[in-house]
């Protein structure tokens, strides 16, 4: 599978982020087509150099605000004196989008981590949270951005070093604070980290959101994992070494690192409605599959089964939703030795109707399944007035010829 690996030796900002996706390969143009979908087009321009950090070649991207001005800049150039948002505000933005539906769940996944690291310090639930920095429109340019390139690049995993957050303080909304500031710290917990090298922030709650969401620690490149290429995105400081993100892009054929399991519930009290949220919330979350099988409890009652299949590590985490979000006041918990995996990669295949990239799964050296992806799929159909069927069959046939199947 297409992952990648991010070395946080000189720390990681939303916009070091961007500038290492931006030199591996994921397209300006293409980004600026996407992040035009969100209602904050006329707010922001951005600036995107090649620099020199300590003789490393990396890519370097400022968010511009217009028609205001920043009363202070972030370690990594992030301006602190915007407009407040709050995460109500940024999940309506984001909902309301045309944006493609794995880039709005990657996106809202980030959010809604940081409004609850944001929450529990300031004593709140997070829906209540109001982002000060991190609501701001560069920030959230960062984090969208970030979702855009990792669905173009077709990133399923990604893998984290320990990350270096800096030492010393920063100005913050609330006033100076510790570095790492407290919703980086909060969000770090479960990953390594340590502080040397500088006293400023190189660790940003943007870029620590990001790790917490979505990425799996890694104490250096995992067994499996093939590098392809290297990327350098750039932070804003100058130090006496390279203030740079690096990144390994490449594929991984490993196992994963946590042992799996198995959540189960019988439900016989539920609007059904409540199933399609509920299973949005549990991947949202890190769940690797949810189903729902029919069957009959006391009284002859239709029922269903909710199954949720997920590392051990995350079974409290989803545990909390199940219970938050539907009517179980109980779950099993089955442990699951092993899973076979086919090996799977992304490829994008150029059909007469447009691109649609598919997933290719091999086993013991053969080909075994090609699958259409189905929201570009979906997308082509409704742009097009073409039948879904029509869309997938040319793509997987298509790629079936490209493969000489």
């Amino acid at each position: 599978m297409k992952s990648i690996y991010l070395d946080c030796f000189s720390g990681i900002s939303g916009n070091m982020l961007l500038g290492a996706f931006l030199q591996a390969g994921v397209p300006r143009d293409f980004l600026t087509k996407e992040l035009a979908k969100l209602p904050i087009g006329g707010e922001f321009s951005w600036e995107v150099s090649a620099v020199d950090k300590c003789g490393i070649h990396a890519t370097h991207v400022e968010i511009h605000l217009e028609g205001q001005e920043s009363k202070h800049k972030g370690e990594h150039g992030h301006s602190h004196h915007h407009a407040h948002r709050s995460f109500g505000d940024i999940r309506h933005m984001l909902e309301a989008s045309s944006l493609e539906k794995p880039v709005k769940d990657r996106a809202l996944a980030i959010f809604e981590t940081l409004a609850k690291a944001e929450g529990k310090i300031h004593g709140k639930p997070y829906e209540e949270v109001t982002f000060h920095e991190v609501g701001a429109v560069d920030s959230i340019v960062d984090i969208v951005g970030t979702a855009l390139a990792l669905d173009y690049l077709s990133i399923e995993k990604i893998f984290v070093s320990a990350v270096n957050t800096g030492m010393g303080q920063v100005k913050c909304a609330h006033g100076m604070m510790p570095v790492p500031a407290p919703a980086t710290a909060e969000l770090l917990l479960g990953f390594s980290s340590y502080h040397t090298g500088t006293q400023r922030e190189l660790a940003t709650p943007t870029g620590a959101a990001v790790l917490k969401a979505l990425a799996e620690p890694a104490r250096s490149l995992p067994r499996g994992f093939t590098a392809e290429r290297i990327a350098y995105g750039a932070g804003t400081a100058e130090l006496e070494m390279p203030n740079v993100l690096r990144m390994y892009v490449g594929t991984y054929e490993g196992k994963g690192s946590s042992p799996l399991c198995l959540l189960e519930a019988n439900i016989d009290d539920m609007n059904p409605q409540v199933y399609g949220y509920l299973y949005e919330r549990l991947l949202s979350e890190g769940a690797l599959d949810v189903w729902t099988t029919p069957i009959y409890m006391k009284k002859n009652r239709p029922a269903a089964t909710l199954s949720i299949l997920c590392e051990t590590a995350k079974k409290e985490a989803l545990a909390g939703i199940v219970f938050t979000e539907s009517t179980s006041i109980g779950l099993r918990v089955i442990p699951v030795d092993s899973r076979l995996e086919a090996n799977r990669r992304m490829a994008t295949v150029e059909t007469r109707y447009g691109a649609v990239r598919c997933k290719i799964s091999a086993w013991g050296g053969s080909l075994v399944s090609i699958s259409a992806e189905y929201e570009d799929c979906r997308r082509l159909a409704q742009t097009q007035g073409v039948p879904l069927k029509d869309i997938q069959f040319e793509a997987v046939r298509q790629m079936r010829e490209r493969l000489g199947d």
